[in-house]
């Protein structure tokens, strides 16, 4: 005779239950992390900077008079179904660490129907990102071009000076600003009527 005991039906159901339990808990809490993934990662490089991710801020604090200069390039770029053009009005601008600069891109729709878009952006080297905050931004928000439609899209920006104390960015003077626009597919466009801001005469950011 075996002198195993064998568990009874009703036991081996309860242990079942107790591992489905489990097993559907520990989904749920993926599920949860995979939703919360996101915004905990954009969190994360926005307040370290990790991967050049800019910061944003009200306002400029002023030039620090007696810092470096930086010059900063900007550089242009398209998804690989966006049909638009894009490019920097300037290829680059020089400001000093907490003097506010302002750039423009120019995006051009060269199709017959109306485009949504949207704007990712970094700035290298990737270390600078922590440091280099923007006011106004055209990125902050999706833009939508009519057919045939051209449109100046402008950032306000600055160094913060806290770089300045950085021993391991001591050697920095140049700063790329690089964005990339996408398409947003199957988005109704909202053609409000965007100005130009140049056309109008005005420094309006987008």
């Amino acid at each position: 005779m075996n002198g195993s005991v064998r568990p009874s039906g009703q036991r081996l159901e309860r242990s079942n239950a107790r591992i489905g339990a489990a097993a559907g808990l520990v989904a749920v809490v993926m599920v949860g992390a995979s939703f919360a993934a996101v915004p905990l990662y954009r969190m994360f490089c926005q307040a370290t900077g990790y991967g050049g991710t800019t910061q944003v801020a009200a306002a400029a604090p002023g030039a620090v008079t007696d810092g470096r200069t930086f010059t900063i390039h900007f550089d242009a770029n398209v998804g690989a179904h966006m049909p638009w053009k894009f490019s920097p009005d300037q290829l680059e601008q020089q400001v000093r660490a907490g003097e506010e600069g302002l750039a423009f891109y120019v995006a051009h729709n060269p199709t017959d129907r109306s485009i949504r878009g949207s704007a990712v952006f970094n700035v290298t080297p990737l270390q600078a990102g922590k440091y280099f905050n923007k006011v106004q931004c055209f990125c902050f928000e999706e833009q939508v071009l009519a057919p045939g439609q051209t449109e100046y899209m402008g950032v306000a920006f600055f160094v913060d000076p806290a770089i300045l104390k950085d021993r391991g960015l001591a050697e920095l003077r140049n700063i790329t600003l690089s964005y990339t626009f996408y398409e947003v597919p199957n988005q109704q466009a909202d053609l409000g009527g965007a100005a130009n801001p140049r056309a109008a005469g005005a420094a309006q950011v987008r």
